[in-house]
């Protein structure tokens, strides 16, 4: 049994403190379930490729953009239909086989490996898209990601902000309660999700706002929509999301000012903020993430501790939220701001900011990275910024840092060697230490990539028994076998009796 389950006692048969429920230990299907699973997939998914067992497709499955060892399923089934999902959910109901839902794989918390085995449902073939120009909001299925729906929307004169620098599946987007790089102006997704459908782990269908709503507010009954969003696919599959769409602004301006130290570019921002600059980004990057920026997109940015800004509204706006961050940054001995005014050259300030994550693997070819996702209270970010570079520092790791400082959250991207375990070890000791720091600062250990596979054993420390008891109780009550993506988010979810 992989080590990071073997800490929660409801593993082993024993009853939690905080459960009214004796949680048995997580099995896998045996090889004859399995195979009468897959005949019953073949006959709802009949598609050619809609059923897999190969070694290789059940390998990607499991794979995402983190650093954890994928754990493959036993099957992988891609419906092409709703209708369809709901029988693959009742099939697996009926035989108690664990459900891990997936979309583009953008994941960097191992929500889409699969520790007890079951079955994969690779949703990207439901790629139904509809837009309501007038009510600005559009409903996509997991097969639609963020591009493409803005792609979509060219011509309109509208377009979806939420961008968390991958092209990923905006259902996924809402599973994880992503943000990104525009949340300081435009807000999460919890922030921007109007409805979901969702199936159920008995197959059953919910639409959480009811069907057809795409209203901006209701009042009607428990928020069954924002309990949905950040779950990631523990409590159902989400197969279709109403989201919030905004105008374009009439003019963007983006701008690169690099400063002497990581304190004077974090309290630039707080100065920005503290004034009520509507600056519609606000990144961070320290000197080895400059660094990183360079070498991988070709530019030639001082290698300094750094901050990229984009502002948005009419020319006029534009121009004064400019000016007036200039002379704020200028007190705390900014450089020139390096300005990017066509398109394209915003474009290439902007892909290279989403590349980071590439440029920075870059830096060691073959190695690999953890990555935090820790946010605190504005006020408290230069203490933590700074604290985390002696954290690497005294790990004797290469950690390129980088952050949507504008809403406090900023990641560390903790490089370390696959084949040397006690880099590893390094990196994640790190990435706790750094989660605990955030949380004595009153912040939370992930702003943006959820809890997944690795930071379910610091859930508890950030939320407290009562709250952890609260979650399994909504668990048990939506999942009462514990097949929807066991071992994630919270320890101890599956039953195989």
């Amino acid at each position: 049994m992989p080590g990071f389950l073997q800490r929660c006692s409801c593993l082993r048969g024993v009853a939690c403190r905080y459960s009214t429920i004796t949680r048995a230990r997580p099995c896998r299907l045996d090889e004859a379930s399995v195979n009468s699973l897959e005949r019953v997939l073949c006959g709802v998914v009949n598609s050619k490729g809609g059923v897999s067992r190969g070694r290789d497709a059940l390998r990607l499955a499991a794979t995402d953009e983190g650093p954890h060892i994928p754990i493959s399923p036993d099957i992988v089934v891609k419906p092409e239909t709703v209708q369809q999902v709901q029988e693959v959910v009742r099939a697996c109901y009926l035989q108690k086989a664990p459900i891990i839902p997936r979309g583009t794989g953008t994941g960097l918390e191992g929500g889409v490996s699969a520790p007890f085995g079951g079955v994969c449902v690779d949703l990207t073939l439901l790629d139904g898209l509809e837009t309501h120009i007038e009510d600005q909001t559009a409903t996509v299925q997991p097969g639609v990601t963020r591009l493409q729906l803005n792609a979509d929307l060219r011509g309109t004169g509208l377009w979806f902000p939420v961008d968390p620098g991958a092209d990923a599946s905006l259902c996924g987007m809402v599973a994880t309660g992503a943000s990104g790089t525009n949340t300081v102006r435009y807000g999460t997704m919890l922030a921007n999700t109007r409805n979901l459908q969702v199936v159920m782990a008995d197959g059953s269908l919910v639409h959480t706002a009811g069907p057809g709503v795409r209203t901006r507010k209701s009042s009607a009954g428990y928020n069954l929509t924002s309990l949905m969003v950040g779950s990631e696919g523990t409590l159902g599959l989400i197969t279709e999301a109403t989201l919030q769409l905004h105008g374009l602004p009439e003019t963007q301006l983006s701008a690169v000012c690099s400063f002497p130290t990581v304190r004077a570019a974090v309290d630039t921002t707080i100065a920005a903020l503290q004034c009520s600059l509507p600056v519609a980004r606000i990144e961070f990057l320290d000197e080895v993430a400059l660094d990183a920026c360079n070498q991988y997109s070709g530019l030639s940015y001082n290698v300094l501790p750094t901050l990229f800004f984009e502002f948005h509204g009419s020319e006029a706006e534009v121009k004064a939220q400019a000016k007036f961050l200039a002379e704020i940054s200028k007190e705390f001995r900014g450089g020139d701001f390096l300005w990017a005014v066509e398109t394209e050259a915003r474009s290439q300030l902007w892909k290279a900011r989403h590349d980071l994550f590439y440029a920075s693997l870059a830096l060691h070819p073959g190695c690999r990275c953890v990555v935090t996702d820790v946010a605190v209270p504005i006020s408290r970010l230069p203490d933590l910024v700074e604290q985390a570079q002696v954290l690497i520092q005294d790990a004797n790791l290469v950690g390129p840092m980088l952050g949507h400082v504008g809403d406090g959250n900023f990641h560390t991207l903790l490089l370390f060697d696959p084949k040397e375990s006690s880099q590893f070890q390094a990196a994640k000791g790190v990435a706790d230490s750094l989660a605990r720091l955030a949380l004595s600062m009153s912040g939370t250990i992930t702003g943006e990539h959820g809890i997944g596979l690795g930071k379910m054993h610091l859930l508890q420390e950030e939320l407290g028994a009562q709250a952890t008891h609260v979650m399994r109780t909504i668990k048990s009550a939506l999942d009462p076998l514990g097949i929807m993506n066991p071992g994630k988010v919270l320890l101890a979810q599956t039953q195989c009796n």
